[in-house]
């Protein structure tokens, strides 16, 4: 008698907090959070998006829950974050995303914040069929953007320690030359995290307000004709869900420098 290999269980890449509309199916968007951690404000986003009825997921990048308060903190949690770990979390989560029973067959929309956006325009690059649509908050990344597919829309500050002048103008310059879809904001008398509403020094409400509702409206564009065809979902879910993903092989080209 033959008898097979037990079949190994599902590597763990990490855990995230995933919400799915009242409707039960939805247009997936991944939420990639800022270096303070996946804080009960990005929890916020994805209930926000939920509401707007799409499948929102945002993986815990950081790990075991670590969050920080203050910037000395999240400096050193950053640092202390192997970028190899959470690049192949980034590339299982939309592959988690993808394949749930309530969003559509076809590419996601990624929001990032700060260090978030970073991974998300990165995502975009290195995952050209898997991403429609990137929403980038004052964040920016070097990569050669050639290859993507995604619709490009983003918010900045207009006084930023942490994005230059220069790398935002060759960032969208870049993309302009590739042809890409671009939809660029900035914020005349925000800092950075201006959409942050636990960060108190820095939040603009209707900076964060106006941001808001352009992301939202890009979103709808940009995903909602690809929910034709996707599976009804019977339950609402919102909570804490850990992912159990089985991360690629390989996790791909050069992860992006670690930022806020």
């Amino acid at each position: 008698m033959d008898v097979s290999p037990p079949t190994p269980p599902p590597r763990r890449a990490g855990s995230g907090y995933v919400v799915v509309p009242g409707s039960g199916r939805g247009p997936g968007v991944l939420v990639l959070h800022s270096w303070w951690g996946l804080t009960q404000f990005f929890r916020n986003i994805c209930d926000r998006l939920a509401d707007e009825g799409f499948v929102a997921l945002a993986p815990d990048l950081h790990g075991d829950d670590r969050t920080a308060d203050r910037p000395d903190e999240a400096e050193a949690l950053l640092a202390s974050t192997d970028p190899d770990r959470t690049a192949k979390l980034v590339a299982a989560s939309i592959v988690t995303l993808r394949g749930m029973p309530a969003t559509p067959d076809g590419p996601i929309g990624v929001i990032g914040f700060s260090m978030g956006a970073s991974w998300a325009l990165w995502a975009a690059s290195r995952f050209p069929d898997d991403v429609a649509a990137v929403v980038a908050y004052y964040g920016t990344q070097d990569v050669d953007f050639a290859a993507a597919q995604a619709a490009f829309q983003g918010h900045f500050a207009e006084h930023d320690e942490f994005v230059s002048d220069d790398q935002l103008v060759e960032m969208e310059a870049h993309l302009r030359l590739l042809d890409k879809d671009v939809d660029f904001h900035r914020y005349p008398g925000t800092g950075h995290w201006f959409v942050e509403e636990d960060q108190a020094a820095a939040y603009v409400q209707s900076a964060a307000d106006l941001a808001w509702e352009r992301t939202v409206a890009f979103l709808h564009q940009h995903l909602d004709p690809l929910l034709s065809g996707a599976a009804p979902h019977e339950d609402h879910q919102a909570g804490p869900d850990v992912l159990v993903v089985e991360p690629p092989a390989e996790p791909g080209s050069e992860p992006p420098a670690p930022s806020v």
